[in-house]
This record gives C-alpha cells, structure tokens and sequence, in this order.
C-alpha cells in the first residue's frame, strides 16, 4: 500500500517523530491481520516496523533518531509511504550470528522461542546494533544463558549485568 505523509512529532511521551497511517491503510492491513510491516520511506533503504496505537484509534510508525538523520527527514517533510506485510520470522531481520548461535543450543532456542514476540524482538535489536561479528555472538551467547539461568525469563537489569561481564572480554 502505498500514500503520502508528513513527518509529525508528538509534544510529549516516548516516542517522539513519526508518520501517520491513513485510516483506510490501517483498517484494510489490520483486517487481514497484519501488525507487522516493511516500510519504506520515498527512495530509502525498507525498514521493518509495526503500526503503534496513538491511543485515539489512530496509529503510526515511529521513526528513530537515526532514521531521521539517515534519511534526511525532518519535522513537516511531505514523504512517500511505502507498505508491505512483513513475512519474516521474527518481525526483523534476524543477525546470522544470533541465528547460529540459536541453532547451536537447543535448550536456549527453546527458551528463546517461548519469549513474546515483542520480547524476541527487543533481544533481536540488542544483537542487530552491535557492528562487531565477535560481540554479536558474544551477546547472542550472554542472552541465552540469561534465558537458561532464569528458566526462559527474562530480567533486562540482570541481564544488561551480564553484557557488561561480557564486554569486559573486549
């Protein structure tokens, strides 16, 4: 699906800019059950993103602050919209390493995929942003201890602990 927007930003609350979808674009997604998306933004690089509830019946993409930089948006910017369902696994790309990782460790896959969507998502990005092929299994091996030793739970305060154990290696 495809329409024009503008970059918006909210007063206040967690997330600041982002695009608003259309009614019509939201209704006709969601009745199909779609809740996760590939956007694309005029000529840019698709990203995955999920329609998030405004709180009035409304929604939108939020839009991070790299993103803004990345693609040169800006606050009253006209853009180009660009949707599509996202068919992936995990709602996002999943990084090889942790993907292997996964694979080498059935009891930790297991925990893992025990997790909510949400939550597999949030670990997922904690993997994604790491640059380094060495720290990303390093992370990937730290979750699925994590999981392991608090039997699927996951506690993101003992588990930022544990990264920085972790790091101290690098």
């Amino acid at each position: 699906m495809k329409f024009k927007a503008i970059v918006s930003k909210f007063k206040d609350g967690l997330w600041a800019f982002h695009i608003k979808i259309p009614d019509k674009v939201y209704k006709k997604m969601s009745k199909e059950g779609v809740k996760r998306i590939i956007c694309q933004i005029d000529e840019y690089e698709p990203f995955h993103a999920g329609f998030m509830p405004e709180g009035n019946g409304k929604y939108f993409i939020m839009l991070s602050k790299a993103k803004l930089k990345a693609y040169d948006l800006f606050l009253g910017k006209d853009v180009n919209v660009k949707l599509e369902v996202d068919k992936t696994k995990y709602g996002m790309k999943m990084p090889e390493e942790f993907e292997e990782v996964l694979s080498s460790d059935s009891e930790g896959e297991k925990y893992f995929e025990e997790l909510t969507d949400g939550k597999k998502r949030s670990l997922i990005h904690m993997v994604a942003t790491i640059k380094s092929q060495d720290i990303k299994i390093s992370k990937a091996l730290t979750i699925l201890d994590h999981l392991k030793a608090n039997e699927g739970k996951v506690d993101y305060k003992l588990l930022n602990e544990a990264f920085k154990l972790s790091n101290r290696k690098y």
